[in-house]
Parts: structure tokens; C-alpha cells; sequence
């Protein structure tokens, strides 16, 4: 029996691979010459990096970097050595959680530290790059990480604007002419799930500014402002486009990689399945295991399990998938690719009690075993069944 496990992770207890390999440990107690490979999984948000640097045998690179509000901060991406790619979240330079409830202001928040990764991964000989741009505190359009790039943003001056969206306000010229040379050597893949165009009534900054701390008021200026930082960048760059689904994610960041980097904004889930080439693992599999936290209705709207689902369906695999929690709207996951799902809590406890990670893995484990031994069970059943029918067949013919 071989089984292919590709699980996200869950979050606050289990990363992709501890859950991955706990499902391993349950499959051994109830299958012990079962072939279980475990590959990473993530959807492009929190724990890409994580999930990719692991279970690639990559390794991780810790800088020190200019925070979302100036300040230093220490944060980590990943090297994949052998196909020289980095992997980022621009979260860990500018993401939301970096900056407390009461200093959230987009006008102030800066994606420069997002530059200064992608510069240092430069410089440690990366030229691919996998970045996903998920929860980010800023709604800079990107000219922050531009700047850390090379790029000048100026005011009427000649002058480099200040961080933040405010800087949008005062931008009058933007200049290349020191953008670092080894930039154009790079490729970029953005994990992006958002759809929403850089301004208008779906744009980034009504849609999301009010969650960065903007008022009503900073919504209309920082809509205005982007709009003509898009209008000064299509006339250097004639693929700008700002109404194009994902230039809006992250605060303009969308935007900012398709326009100076030529980057492709794809779907989290598939950069990640095709990274780890986690087809190739499924055509001969027996059983897929896939999974998440929590399963519920969402999980059909692009989640990692799904994605994996439909990559095993298309061999025509059987999918099983094993979460934390799972809501009765969970069953519309058996029509789109995932045959059948458990939930791994075996207790009345609370929360904190159930996502500690040692209760999540016990939990896991003892899951996994059970419903193998069942599988075990019912495929012995079938080959009784069938040698019975053929000794039966013999004896008749006697």
C-alpha cells in the first residue's frame, strides 16, 4: 500500500510536516508495510515558508530588516541551493500582526523591508523567487520594497518620499537609474488568491484599508493617490495595468510585481503543487491524504486541500482528508474531489486544551490508526471474498 500525504498545516499546533508525519505514525500502527510519503503543503499565506524550506531540504536565512513602522526587525525567508530560489512572505517585514492595534495606520506603513529580502536573497545568489503576499499591514502600492530595490520614488524636489501611503501623495517622478543590475536576471511568482483591482469600489484600499486603520477619509485620499501612481507607471511600463484582478492585493503589492518585475500572480495552492512536484508522487499512490485546521465550506474556495484533491482526482485516487475541526457544510468537499473526511478531535475539551500541539499530534496519530485499520480491514475482507469465489468456482467445476 502506498499512501501520498500532503496536509496544510494546522495552525497554532501542527505545521504541514509534524501533521504530515504524525498521519505517518498512525498509518505504521495500523499498516506497518505501508510506503508513506509525506510532502509539504501550504497555500501560499502563513507557513510557506516553513512548509517549502523544510520539505525541500532548503534552509533558512535570518536578516535583520525595516519594519512596517521603520523600525528593525529580525526576519526569516528560505533558499532553496539548488535551484537558486528564495521563498518569502512579505509578512514577515510588513504583515499586520507586526504592528499593534493602536499604531495601525496605512499612511505610515512601509513594504521596504520586503525589498531589502528580496535584495539579500540577490545577494546570496537567488534569481527565482516564490513570494506569497498575504496579510500584509501596509497600502504603499509597493513603492517602499521599490525603493529597497533601487527604484526613486521622488517629490517635486528630487527627493526620495517618505514611508507609507503618504509618500504616495508627495510622488511626482519615478526613476530606474539605480535599480540594482541583477534585478532583471530574476523571476517572480506571487501567490495570490485576492482578485481585487488596485483602486475603485473593490480596490485595496476600500476593501482592506479599513482593517489597516484607515478612516473613511484616508480611504478616499490613498484610492486618488494610487490611482495616479498607476497613471505615472504606465507610462514607463506598458503592461501596467490597474484594473487588473490582483493588483490590489496587499495594498498595491499585486500591482507593484506586475508592473516593475514582471512577476506572474498565480494561485497559492498550484505554485506550491507544482513546486513540490507532488504529482509525479500521486500517479501511483493508493490513497491520498490531504487536510487543514478547520474544514468547512471555504475550504472549496481555492484552499490547499482541495487543490490536492482535484491533482489526485485527476489520477483518479481516492482522497481521504483529516482536520481539526470540521462544520456541517464540510460535505460540500466530497463533491469537489475529497471522498471522505474525519475530524481528529476524540474528546470534550476546550480550545486551548485541543490545539495544543501535543494534543493535536495524540489526536492525529490515534485518528489516522483507526481509520487504517479499517481500511486494512475491509481490503483483507475483499481479497477473502474473492479468493472464496474463485475456490468456489474451481470446486464447481469439479
Amino acid at each position: 500500500m502506498k499512501v501520498v500525504v500532503a496536509i496544510d498545516s494546522l495552525k497554532g499546533s501542527l505545521t504541514s510536516l509534524e501533521a504530515g508525519e504524525a498521519i505517518r505514525e498512525g498509518i505504521l500502527l495500523a499498516v506497518p508495510d505501508a510506503d508513506v510519503v509525506v510532502r509539504p503543503l501550504a497555500d501560499g499565506g502563513e507557513g510557506t515558508v516553513e512548509a517549502l524550506t523544510l520539505g525541500m531540504n532548503g534552509r533558512y536565512e535570518k536578516i535583520t530588516v525595516t519594519g512596517p513602522l521603520g523600525n528593525p526587525i529580525d526576519a526569516v525567508y528560505g533558499i532553496l541551493e539548488n535551484n537558486h530560489t528564495a521563498i518569502l512572505e512579505m509578512s514577515a517585514a510588513a504583515g499586520i500582526t507586526l504592528v499593534d492595534d493602536r499604531d495601525r495606520n496605512p499612511l505610515n506603513t512601509t513594504t521596504y523591508g520586503v525589498g531589502e529580502m528580496i535584495r539579500d536573497a540577490i545577494d546570496q545568489g537567488c534569481r527565482h523567487f516564490i513570494i506569497g503576499i498575504g496579510g500584509s499591514a501596509t497600502n504603499d502600492g509597493g513603492i517602499g520594497m521599490l525603493q529597497a530595490l533601487g527604484y526613486e520614488m521622488l517629490d517635486q524636489y528630487g527627493k526620495q518620499v517618505p514611508f507609507g501611503a503618504k509618500g504616495l501623495a508627495k510622488l511626482v517622478t519615478i526613476s530606474d537609474e539605480h535599480v540594482i543590475p541583477e534585478l532583471r536576471e530574476c523571476t517572480f511568482e506571487v501567490a495570490c488568491d485576492v482578485k481585487n483591482p488596485l483602486c475603485g469600489e473593490q480596490g485595496c484600499s476600500v476593501v482592506f484599508g479599513p482593517q489597516k486603520g484607515a478612516t473613511p477619509e484616508m480611504i478616499v485620499q490613498m484610492d486618488d493617490w494610487l490611482r495616479k501612481y498607476a497613471k505615472l507607471t504606465a507610462g514607463q511600463h506598458v503592461q501596467a495595468d490597474m484594473n487588473q484582478p490582483g493588483t490590489g492585493a496587499a495594498g498595491g503589492m499585486g500591482f507593484a510585481f506586475l508592473s516593475y518585475l514582471n512577476a506572474q500572480l498565480r494561485s497559492g495552492v498550484q505554485i506550491i503543487l507544482e513546486e513540490t512536484k507532488l504529482e509525479e508522487y500521486i500517479k501511483d499512490a493508493d490513497f491520498v491524504i490531504t487536510g487543514e485546521g478547520c474544514l468547512d465550506g471555504q475550504s472549496i474556495m481555492g484552499k490547499a486541500p482541495i487543490g490536492v484533491a482535484k491533482l489526485a482526482k485527476k489520477h483518479h485516487k481516492k482522497v481521504l482528508a483529516f482536520a481539526g475541526c470540521v462544520t456541517t457544510d464540510a460535505r460540500l468537499c466530497n463533491q469537489n474531489g475529497i471522498d471522505v473526511f474525519f475530524p481528529i478531535l476524540r474528546n470534550v475539551v476546550t480550545l486551548e486544551e485541543a490545539m495544543k500541539p501535543e494534543n493535536a499530534k495524540k489526536n492525529m496519530i490515534e485518528t489516522v490508526e483507526q481509520v487504517f485499520r479499517m481500511i486494512q480491514t475491509s481490503l483483507n475482507l475483499n481479497r477473502w471474498v474473492k479468493l472464496k469465489t474463485k475456490c468456489n468456482t474451481v470446486n464447481d467445476k469439479k
